[in-house]
């Protein structure tokens, strides 16, 4: 006999703990090397823990929804046995979506007993909240509700879910947090967006968005300010020589803000790969616990839903955030004249603490050159 043990992955030193979701294996089940064992949900980030060896899979000693700490054991595996599961059980399972996992471990499922209503037998999350509406959704007693029920469901929040709540609270209890805006005349960037857009995107096979725009002008109007670039510790405010932004992600997992590390190194291939495949791995929790720790200042894009206007929360405990809605063609006053522009207003919130609202607002008009003069960026002026 020869016996692994499987343990819980590092965690980052501002993750004090995580959470076992559901197991894809039970005792007696044979296991492969590299095969998803159960997925691990922190405050930041939902991975999957693989097997390390193949084999069978002896004892489960922590079970669903468990709390377990960095390399706490959690189950044995045996890699000189065999599979005590009966033929019949030996099937292949069409694979169950992290995010269905997710859902079903919310409302006490077991997804792997459900039968899977989508493509090749796939369990969806209808199948989890068609087989969740009967203890999920209990009906108020007939005294206080009308004939034929008014249903209601009770979620506990997941971890990442707390952890967001927790820190949107703390951001607005500790800091001083204050709004300024602009709007920023978007037809130079388009046109220069327009004009390049088909050699980008042959040349470094990503398409040309308005995000690398949007991250460079920042780290341009940073590099003019830092103290926007800057940190509250305690009574010390820490400046920062390097730029590394946070892009807040929203999807049906919540709000992640991965960061791109080194943005002024960064070209906008650079750039625009790495979005590209951050709002990929955001939507099926394959982000890790690094690439969501850290970051000096953050970009939020409400525009992507459709936003006009908005104050975006700062990502304590870095000193403010970026905040960009919808481009629409507006009416403005240039020269005299009402001409139609495709204006974007920008906002951003700041920490009144440290940053005084005249560098704010110089730091917004800082960024507003930059975009409607994209050259700027490119010359260094």
């Amino acid at each position: 006999m020869s016996i692994i043990e499987v343990k819980v992955p590092q965690l980052s030193e501002s993750v004090s703990e995580a959470t076992l979701l559901t197991w894809h294996k039970k005792v007696g089940d044979a296991v492969l090397e590299g095969e998803n064992l159960i997925d691990v949900e922190t405050d930041k980030v939902v991975m999957e823990l693989p097997a390390s060896k193949s084999g069978v899979l002896k004892k489960i000693i922590k079970a669903d929804g468990d709390k377990v700490g960095s390399e706490e054991l959690i189950a044995l595996i045996d890699t000189t046995a065999v599979a005590t599961a009966a033929p019949a059980a030996a099937k292949i399972d069409a694979p169950v979506p992290p995010s269905v996992r997710k859902l079903a471990h919310e409302l006490d499922i077991d997804a792997a007993s459900l039968e899977g209503s989508g493509r090749a037998g796939r369990v969806t999350k209808e199948d989890v909240l068609s087989a969740a509406t009967p203890k999920a959704a209990p009906i108020l007693p007939s005294a206080a509700a009308p004939a034929g029920g008014r249903p209601e469901q009770r979620v506990p929040m997941t971890r990442i879910r707390q952890r967001i709540a927790e820190r949107l609270v703390q951001s607005q209890q500790t800091a001083a947090i204050l709004t300024t805006f602009n709007e920023v005349n978007m037809q130079p960037v388009i046109d220069l967006r327009t004009k390049y857009k088909d050699a980008f995107e042959k040349k470094h096979g990503v398409k040309l968005g308005f995000s690398s725009f949007f991250a460079k002008a920042a780290v341009y109007a940073l590099q003019k300010f830092p103290i926007v670039n800057a940190s509250v510790d305690g009574t010390d405010i820490i400046y920062h020589g390097y730029f590394d932004i946070g892009i807040a992600i929203g999807s049906e997992r919540g709000l992640t803000v991965p960061i791109l590390r080194d943005v002024d190194k960064l070209s906008f291939a650079d750039i625009e790969k790495q979005i590209v495949d951050f709002g990929a791995r955001a939507k099926t929790g394959k982000l890790t616990m690094e690439e969501l720790t850290g970051g000096t200042f953050s970009i939020s894009n409400g525009g992507t839903f459709g936003s006009m206007l908005s104050t975006p929360i700062i990502n304590p405990p870095q000193a403010a955030i970026l905040g960009i809605h919808a481009t629409k063609d507006r009416a403005v006053v240039e020269n005299g004249q009402i001409v139609i522009r495709p204006i974007n207003y920008l906002a951003v919130s700041y920490d009144h603490r440290i940053i005084d609202g005249r560098e704010a607002v110089q730091f917004l008009v800082a960024i507003k050159e930059a975009l409607e003069s994209p050259e700027r960026m490119l010359l260094d002026l």
